[in-house]
């Protein structure tokens, strides 16, 4: 059982933290920010979860530390818990994005050793256990502290192991990319909407419809073509909607869009 220290309370790290109070692994969730309300909100979720204001308290005794804040508070962040951290028994997460291993090795630097280290791009989606977490380990990391951290984050979602350099756009894809799935499924409300169906049924239909197309592709192990390929008879509807988004820039919208949010 894992006692896991979050450090920010915001949008990702709350959302972790209501996440790792369902899950078998983590004995003990704890949060610090600074916005007493933030932490309010938390403890009336669950009030198992340990708030403070105190960053340095918060990491003391935790087996994983979890930074999540803005990336321009990083540096000030890790230098108010380095010194109350044990790097021989704790475990350091990063979900900051844009901050890479070498700046976050500068920050926690001691001549004497490193913490274990992963960086780690989730989505919103684990509010509802299906996130996308995509996870690079340090060149310090063993196979079994590997191994923890999948387990723990699997029951969040789906974990996929990366090299950082990949991370980027593993954080366009999933990250940001959550974000491009509920503009579609606006998109195609509004559309709804226009040839006249109401718009809390046009999003349960749409969603629903999403879900279905996920589970054939996924049962299936098949590609997205070969299922388009089903519902698209010669001189149908289907084509003809398709040529006409096509036509409109949906697969480059799509594409410009992932690439226009690629950290570089």
């Amino acid at each position: 059982m894992t006692k896991i220290a979050i450090i920010g309370g915001g949008n990702m790290g709350g959302a972790i933290a209501r996440a790792l109070t369902q899950n078998s692994l983590i004995s003990e969730v704890r949060v610090s920010d600074i916005n007493e309300n933030t932490l309010r909100s938390l403890q009336n979720f669950n009030n198992s979860i340990k708030v403070t204001t105190l960053n340095e308290e918060n990491v003391k005794g935790a087996d994983i530390v979890l930074l999540a804040v803005k990336p321009w508070l990083a540096e000030s962040v890790i230098e108010e818990i380095k010194d109350a951290m044990d790097y021989s028994k704790q475990i350091f997460i990063s979900i900051v994005a844009g901050v890479p291993f070498e700046k976050l090795c500068s920050y926690l630097y001691e001549e004497a050793a490193l913490p274990p280290m992963f960086r780690m791009i989730p989505n919103t989606a684990i509010d509802v256990l299906q996130s996308v977490l995509t996870i690079a380990p340090y060149n310090n990391v063993t196979e079994e502290q590997k191994a923890l951290i999948a387990d723990i984050f699997n029951e969040t979602g789906k974990v996929f192991f990366v090299q950082e350099k990949d991370l980027n756009a593993f954080m366009s894809l999933s990250s940001c990319g959550i974000a491009y799935a509920f503009r579609y499924i606006r998109a195609a409300v509004e559309g709804a909407v226009e040839m006249g169906v109401y718009p809390q049924v046009a999003k349960q239909v749409v969603t629903q419809t999403l879900r279905g197309a996920i589970d054939l592709i996924d049962t299936n192990d098949s590609h997205p073509e070969e299922e388009i390929d089903k519902v698209t008879t010669p001189g149908g509807i289907t084509i003809k909607g398709l040529n006409e988004m096509e036509a409109y820039g949906f697969t480059n919208s799509v594409i410009k869009g992932l690439k226009a949010s690629l950290i570089k």
